[in-house]
């Protein structure tokens, strides 16, 4: 009769971090198999050194490489496949006989842990127990007194060799994060956290719970890290001390709807304000965070929201003003900028920036296909800002160059006029078959995306919650369902 395999998690290093049930696999073990370096030494034994016992047989699974290089033909990869292939060997030969192996692992054996790849290879033939471990990042985090994660939060864990542009986009993008497997991945973790905006909350813990345990702020780490090293990046606990740093304001666009529409920069630039200013509607869209203040207000009042941000800016606060959609593209960027150079100076020094989203008319166009695959022109249709000689002078213009027109604030409750205006214009020079896409809520539970034509266009369906699409001359409705339009990449000679 065979002998029963365990895959024993024993913790971050530290014996009493062992759980009971580990303890107590290992102390009834008839062998006890862990990995080993190069070197001679075991963390996973030395975590469960305390729990041997003298007549157990020992196995220690050598491996070829570490951090060092390897001349096996088939690299890294092939080395540490043969020594599975062979360690597998030596642990079946020992379950054969009937005896119970116990195969130690760092941590969680399931969690970025050697015994995996054991398991992979051993445990259809063999009756198998898996005894879950204290991970090294929970120890890390008690070690360093840092709560990770709280509530609504995003926790993810990242290996540190991913590229440093794909890590920086991950860290952006979570509430918070652990980066294991350090090494010679360290540099490029550091510059990763530094272009994610969140080395300043980084935490580096070398060797959690164990001997030569090492805590200190991302800052201060430099040089050289061992493997068995980790950064925590906390979730946001509380308003940023003020430290003496100027102020700064980004214009962050939240995206027409919905956070899969939110970018992890915008992400970050929210997660690490001090202030919030926007919009209540847009506002209501960002998950409160502890310690952050809000500043909400109606819709028409853009530039009293413009300076009040910048005020909070010169106080030294960060300030995130928030935008739905692309905030460049009829929304709260001028607004911040005209308010800047209306200071004369008052607000010398702040940094200010726009952080882009995406804009309610890629969605809509994404939802009904390519309408904007060549030349095309966005106008808006308010006449708010603007005298409406100027908008029918820029519609006329848009018709006799043939461009694909995207139409903003098509209308409102109080002012439709306009939106028949704009329609008549329009087809004194477009054909009553232009394609025509009346795209409303896109992204909200209340979305609605219509392929219909300039001459079927019913006008009272549109409100300001819609955004219009008119086609031009060359584009183009696919025949089907859906009904997906297009317009053509290359314009008739």
């Amino acid at each position: 009769m065979s002998g029963r395999l365990f895959g024993v998690g024993v913790g971050p290093g530290d014996p009493e971090l062992m759980t009971i049930k580990a303890r107590r696999v290992v102390e009834e073990a008839d062998v006890v198999a862990y990995p080993v370096a190069r070197h001679g030494r075991s963390i996973a034994r030395a975590a469960a050194a305390p729990y041997l016992r003298a007549e157990q047989l020992e196995l220690a699974l050598s491996y070829p490489v570490t951090t060092e290089e390897t001349d096996h033909p088939e690299g890294y990869e092939g080395a540490l496949r043969d020594f599975y292939d062979e360690s597998s060997a030596r642990v079946a030969e020992q379950l054969d006989a009937g005896r119970d192996v116990a195969v130690l692992c760092e941590g969680d054996p399931f969690f970025y842990g050697s015994y995996m790849y054991l398991h992979e290879r051993l445990a259809e033939r063999y009756e198998t127990d898996v005894v879950a471990g204290v991970t090294a990042f929970c120890a890390a985090a008690a070690a360093a007194g840092a709560p990770l994660a709280k509530r609504d939060d995003v926790l993810v864990v990242l290996p540190g060799t991913l590229a440093p542009d794909v890590l920086a986009a991950r860290l952006q993008s979570s509430d918070a994060a652990v980066v294991m497997k350090l090494g010679r991945n360290f540099d490029g973790v550091r510059e990763a956290a530094e272009r994610a905006g969140v080395a300043r909350r980084g935490i580096y813990v070398e060797r959690a719970s164990g001997l030569g345990e090492r805590i200190a702020p991302l800052s201060e780490v430099d040089g050289s890290v061992p493997y068995m090293s980790l950064v925590l990046v906390p979730t946001v606990t509380g308003r940023a001390s003020p430290d003496g740093h100027a102020g700064s304001v980004s214009v962050v666009g939240l995206g027409p709807a919905g956070p899969h529409w939110l970018t992890p920069e915008a992400q970050a630039e929210l997660a690490s304000a001090d202030e919030l200013v926007g919009y209540e509607t847009y506002l209501a869209r960002v998950p409160r965070r502890r310690g952050q203040r809000r500043h909400s207000s109606e819709n028409r009042v853009e530039a009293e929201r413009a300076r009040h941000a910048l005020e909070l800016a010169a106080g030294g606060s960060r300030v995130a003003v928030v935008s739905s959609g692309d905030p460049g593209i009829f929304a709260m960027a001028s607004a911040v900028l005209e308010a800047l150079e209306d200071g004369n100076g008052q607000y010398a020094g702040l940094e200010v920036r726009v952080v882009p989203g995406l804009s309610a008319m890629q969605a809509a166009a994404a939802r009904a296909g390519a309408p904007l695959g060549h030349d095309f022109c966005v106008v808006s249709l308010s006449d708010h800002l603007k005298p409406w000689e100027i908008v029918e002078r820029r519609l006329r213009a848009a018709c006799e160059a043939d461009m694909v027109l995207a139409l903003y604030n098509p209308a409102s409750r109080t002012r439709r006029e306009q939106l028949a205006r704009a329609i008549e214009v329009l087809s004194e020079q477009r054909a009553p078959s232009t394609p025509v896409v009346v795209a409303r809520a896109v992204g909200s539970e209340a979305e609605s995306v219509v392929v219909t034509t300039l001459g079927q266009l019913e006008s009272d369906v549109v409100d300001m919650r819609t955004l219009l699409i008119v086609g031009s001359s060359t584009t183009r409705i696919v025949p089907g369902e859906p009904r997906l339009v297009y317009t053509p990449r290359r314009y008739p000679a």
